[in-house]
């Protein structure tokens, strides 16, 4: 769902991003239609530069707050033009997806293997896609056969995608 905020390239990866969560356990308000982006910045002043353009750039900037251990919270309302995606992500059916949807996720990554640098397809599109290679690996490791009609990624689970205090334990 992170890339449907469209926040510029590379600005997470400099301002310590960590993972993003459909909500947060452990706080008493709770934000419907929205996706809760963990940090943990290296530096707070340029996290503190970061913040206040994402508030200047996006009215889908509703919240933040900090956790003990240098942690801080942004939280985004989701687009609404993408509301049947995000439905169709928690019920599982990520290639019934849009095409609008699907595009704003990177066909091709960059990884490094052995020291080098190489283009790869990305996990989201094979996902979306349902390639070749992502029903064989399923197949393979679940001993199915799968019909045209199976996804190739696990269900989404709520409480996976929630942040907890048992999760922020284990970025510290």
């Amino acid at each position: 769902m992170v890339p449907t905020l469209q926040i510029p390239k590379g600005e997470l990866k400099e301002n310590g991003f960590i993972n993003a969560f459909i909500k947060d356990e452990g706080r008493e308000v709770q934000y419907e239609n929205s996706v809760y982006l963990l940090f943990r910045p290296n530096d707070i002043d340029k996290f503190r530069v970061f913040l206040d353009s994402e508030y200047e750039r996006t009215k889908a900037v509703i919240d933040d707050y900090d956790y003990d251990g240098w942690f801080v919270v942004v939280v985004y309302k989701l687009d609404e033009d993408f509301k049947s995606d995000f439905n169709l992500i928690k019920k599982g059916k990520y290639s019934k997806t849009s095409p609008n949807f699907q595009k704003l996720f990177p066909k091709v990554t960059k990884i490094v293997k052995n020291g080098l640098r190489k283009d790869e397809i990305s996990l989201q599109y094979r996902v979306f896609n349902k390639t070749p290679d992502m029903v064989k690996y399923w197949e393979d490791l679940l001993d199915v056969e799968f019909d045209k009609d199976q996804e190739v990624w696990h269900a989404f689970i709520e409480e996976d995608e929630s942040l907890t205090l048992e999760k922020l334990k284990k970025y510290v």
